[in-house]
């Protein structure tokens, strides 16, 4: 009984495959130039702020950008990035956003 409970239980989690933080770190270029500048907001095409990215948490940074990647959530400039990553590349950018 332990062990269908251990199954059932692992099934129902989500998990990620682990990222690399030395690869991330090498990928951060495009993201840094927003999400590294304390208080950013853009100009074009309104005027919003960047969320800081440093610390979130590794799982959402995860899914975010798979969904920006998608098409799954919208933010031009987001979806233009994320379109061109992998998703070794979302894994590693999660794990050194993160410090995971």
């Amino acid at each position: 009984m332990r062990v269908v409970g251990f199954v059932a239980l692992s099934a129902a989690s989500t998990t990620f495959a682990a990222g690399d933080p030395e690869a991330g770190a090498q990928l951060n270029a495009q993201c840094q130039g927003c999400h590294g500048i304390t208080g950013f907001k853009t100009a074009f095409p309104t005027v919003y702020s960047v969320p800081k990215i440093g610390g979130q948490n590794y799982d959402y940074l995860v899914i975010a950008l798979k969904a920006y990647r998608d098409g799954d959530r919208t933010n031009e400039t987001m979806h233009a990035i994320a379109s061109n990553l992998s998703d070794q590349d979302i894994n590693d950018l999660a794990a050194y956003y993160s410090g995971d």
